[in-house]
């Protein structure tokens, strides 16, 4: 299939580029800055400059296209509000897919959007199922939680490099998933005729509160983590000194986000539907134990490296 995929340079957007390649898909990226995107034409797919927010360039990128792939969402760099990125961009690819006659459509949610209506980027992934539920395309949505990556910066490496862990006072158990898995699940639904039009949870294996992350983390680094834990009170606090000021919108959405992760509600659901209609086992799904462990031990193998090297040099530089 001849398939465009949205937000490629994104964390998930890359391994669906990569995982549509190797199953033998034509694959284009539709990308703000070509220049960074440069890896994804090594790799071979094509590159066409777009933004969701020009309706023209959709046109363009979705001509001979057989479908779609989405995993675009705003950036907590990206200084406009959600609801223009995530929203606006989102109702204008809708619109560009059912001009261009694109009918296949996989789209990147979130698992229990519905429940957190307040929050803005779950409000609108909510009013985007709903929106593709109401259309005519081919819909399959994916209903993630939280991926592997992300546990890498928040836990891992401060925990490594003895600095404090910030985690919220009542954190909500979650199913972190590798990108690569969720990737597996957003290609193979290209080929599966029994997910179109269906949702689907898309989530790892267990679901891991932040004290068992931590936990996690400490083992196979052989460290131990200096955790705070922010009060909700004070979260709501910095959200609401946020929404006073116009630049900061953007970060005054993505701590309402903590109403989400620091819920009592976990981010977990059942998934032998979910690996029985897209034909997956789920034996081969990466574990948050075996996740952290790979990192750590890489991570602390080239530090050895790095040392062993350093060793090497200083004594070269003895006189005797």
């Amino acid at each position: 299939m001849q398939v465009l995929v949205v937000g490629a340079t994104g964390t998930l957007g890359r391994q669906i580029a990569r995982q549509a390649l190797d199953a033998g898909h034509q694959v284009r990226c539709m990308v703000r800055t070509p220049r960074k995107a440069s890896f994804l034409q090594e790799w071979g797919c094509e590159l066409t400059r777009g933004d969701l927010l020009e309706p023209a360039s959709l046109d363009y990128a979705l001509e001979g296209v057989d479908a779609v792939i989405d995993a675009a969402t705003s950036r907590p760099d990206d200084p406009r509000s959600v609801y223009q990125t995530d929203w606006d961009g989102k109702l204008n690819l809708f619109r560009a897919c059912e001009s261009a006659g694109v009918k296949r459509f996989i789209f990147m949610s979130l698992l229990a959007a519905e429940k957190h209506r307040q929050v803005p980027l779950m409000d609108i992934k909510h009013c985007s199922e709903t929106l593709l539920e109401g259309s005519d395309l081919d819909y399959t949505i994916l209903q993630g939680a939280a991926f592997m990556q992300g546990v890498i910066g928040q836990f891992a490496i401060p925990v490594l490099e003895s600095q404090t862990v910030w985690v919220s006072g009542s954190p909500s158990a979650i199913s972190y998933m590798n990108t690569q898995d969720v990737a597996r699940f957003a290609v193979a639904a290209l080929t599966r005729p029994e997910t179109v039009r269906r949702s689907f949870p898309v989530v790892g294996p267990k679901a891991w509160n932040t004290g068992e992350v931590v936990q996690l983390c400490e083992l196979y680094s052989d460290k131990t983590a200096r955790v705070f834990r922010v009060p909700p009170a004070l979260m709501q606090a910095m959200q609401g000194v946020c929404n006073f000021f116009e630049p900061a919108v953007n970060v005054a959405e993505r701590l309402a986000f903590a109403e989400v992760t620091g819920g009592s509600t976990g981010l977990t659901a059942p998934m032998e539907e979910s690996y029985s209609a897209f034909g997956l086992e789920e034996s081969e799904t990466t574990t948050l134990e075996s996740y952290i462990r790979e990192y750590y031990d890489t991570i602390l193998k080239r530090l050895r490296d790095m040392e062993a090297d350093l060793d090497k040099d200083a004594k070269k530089k003895l006189p005797f």
